[in-house]
């Protein structure tokens, strides 16, 4: 599926807001509402639009720590891969987990209740079971900045084709 300037534009809406009617969309996006609805639906069903959710305040939930951790495996076979992921996935505190390039394989973020640590430092132990060389743990002091402007970087492109390098 090729996405056009209008496509771009619908995704980049609803990353800003996820609730906003099909008349608001179909507005902000120029459209009449049936064509608008007619490429969500088209979006959705072609795996652009995985869902939709809320953006929690943490922070009105009490105490949390956020602690980012590097880790860099000791062997990188793909079995010892597939084996750290597996791990991760049980642990309820880790809500992110890239695998970078760089000094370290992976950068993982947890968050816990609690500015005692405990439940990341519990989280960071299971994580050692997996056979990992070296860990580096940073906490968060603050969050300074939360955009979400992924479909922004796209706006302006005329047709992006998804899977082929844009030039």
């Amino acid at each position: 599926m090729k996405l056009d300037r209008i496509d771009i534009k619908i995704l980049h809406e609803l990353q800003k807001n996820g609730r906003v009617t099909n008349v608001e969309l179909a507005e902000l996006v120029n459209l009449s509402p049936s064509p608008c609805l007619m490429r969500v639906k088209k979006l959705q069903s072609e795996g652009y639009i995985e869902g939709y959710s809320a953006q929690i305040n943490v922070a009105k939930l009490g105490q949390t720590l956020t602690v980012f951790t590097e880790i860099t495996l000791k062997n990188r076979r793909q079995v010892d891969f597939a084996r750290f992921l597996a791990t991760i996935e049980k642990l309820d505190q880790v809500i992110e987990c890239h695998l970078v390039s760089g000094g370290y394989d992976y950068l993982l973020k947890f968050v816990t209740a609690g500015i005692g640590g405990q439940s990341a430092y519990a989280a960071n132990q299971s994580v050692s079971s997996v056979g990992w060389l070296r860990a580096s743990t940073h906490r968060d002091l603050s969050l300074s900045i939360y955009l979400r402007r992924l479909c922004s970087a796209f706006q302006g492109r005329a047709h992006v084709e998804i899977g082929q390098r844009i030039i």
